[in-house]
């Protein structure tokens, strides 16, 4: 079927990301999976692409676009080749609602410019080793000084995507303690210059997957933020971060169902060529079977995903929709792309192989933005239970 999610200008990015794609990243993407990031000076070929500015405003650089669609796009192609853009993924679709929604005049006129050209990279933190999914329970702090010009930010993050490159993060720190009633008062959003004394970048994580993305340890030592980088208001943090989990969900749902659509790309294209007993391994009715459920439930991930889309353009995308929408495709993600692991052989299992690749870059859709029992917990505390 048709996919009527998205329009002529739309499949005309589709063509020219997926060009961009083959011809750029696919022939040193194994060189940037062992190094563990990808080069500094490729997020500029991505910014002359467009990808960085398509949402932001034509004012500060960018191209003006108010629809997700469009990373939506990119996320389908960088899946579909079996590669990724590294922490750029975050940079625009994690940070830059923040800033749109929260940043003042004056921030935006700093920031965005840099932000649409590539030469200023964003990442977030919010993770902090010991806390996991329990963001009311951070401990990095932020105190005002006496003069009131900066906050004085300590404390530490984990498992932050793009930490490495970074020129700036949007960091979640307690300006106020929690309450009794309340124990998510009291969080404020910082924009927060990497280069500031006190910054630091620790280890660079060893993951099991998304080898090719910077993820990063990041510790503040009595680091003094300008006063002007507090993002929106104080003590407001928590709520501007469930106001954009939302996409970051959905985003997690596109890229899920894309792998999935990949996976059944790379399978169908193995098991036709391979060769067992004197026959193409396509031949077997197990094969048939095997691939044509997993192209049921994909098809299912898709439209589930295109109607995400359509409602969260038109601004009706809920907490409990979105959570919906990434606990199912990131479950058929996770069973169709085990199947398709399975269908390869013991070459499945071989890192030469993109399906191997793929397994492991999937895992984490079901823990990031949210685990799947947390996703749960969402959809039945919406359904009154």
């Amino acid at each position: 079927m048709r996919r009527s999610v998205y329009n002529e200008d739309h499949e005309a990015f589709r063509e020219t990301v997926r060009a961009f794609i083959e011809a750029e990243v696919v022939p040193v993407y194994d060189e940037w999976c062992a190094a563990g990031q990808v080069p500094r000076e490729f997020y500029g070929r991505l910014a002359e692409l467009g990808v960085f500015g398509i949402e932001v405003p034509e004012e500060y650089g960018g191209s003006g676009q108010e629809s997700f669609k469009w990373q939506a796009v990119v996320t389908e192609e960088t899946a579909r080749a079996g590669v990724s853009f590294g922490g750029s993924g975050v940079h625009v679709a994690l940070c830059l609602p923040y800033l749109l929604a929260y940043g003042t005049e004056e921030q935006k006129k700093r920031w965005l410019p840099g932000f649409a050209s590539g030469s200023t990279m964003y990442a977030i933190a919010m993770t902090e080793p010991g806390t996991g999914s329990d963001l009311a329970g951070m401990r990095t702090t932020a105190k005002l000084s006496e003069d009131g010009t900066h906050y004085v930010l300590n404390g530490a993050k984990t498992f932050i995507t793009g930490g490495v490159h970074a020129d700036r993060v949007i960091v979640c720190a307690r300006t106020a303690a929690p309450t009794e009633q309340d124990r998510r008062h009291g969080i404020s959003l910082f924009v927060v210059d990497t280069a500031l004394p006190g910054y630091t970048v620790g280890r660079k994580l060893d993951k099991l997957g998304l080898r090719a993305s910077d993820t990063a340890e990041l510790s503040f030592s009595d680091v003094r933020v300008p006063a002007g980088d507090l993002l929106g208001e104080e003590n407001k943090g928590f709520s501007y971060l469930g106001q954009n989990l939302p996409q970051e969900r959905l985003a997690i749902a596109v890229g899920a169902y894309a792998q999935a659509a990949a996976a059944i790309r790379f399978t169908q294209a193995y098991v036709t060529e391979r060769t067992v007993f004197g026959q193409p391994v396509a031949s077997f009715q197990n094969t048939k079977f095997e691939l044509a459920a997993c192209k049921a439930e994909t098809d299912a991930a898709e439209a589930v995903v295109d109607r995400a889309l359509e409602a969260h353009d038109a601004g009706e995308l809920t907490a409990a929709e979105a959570a919906s929408a990434k606990l199912f495709c990131t479950e058929v993600a996770h069973r169709v792309i085990d199947r398709c692991l399975q269908l390869h052989g013991g070459y499945g299992y071989m890192n030469e192989y993109p399906i191997a690749r793929l397994y492991a870059d999937n895992r984490v859709n079901r823990i990031y933005g949210g685990t799947s029992e947390v996703m749960k917990s969402i959809i039945a505390k919406s359904m009154g239970l």
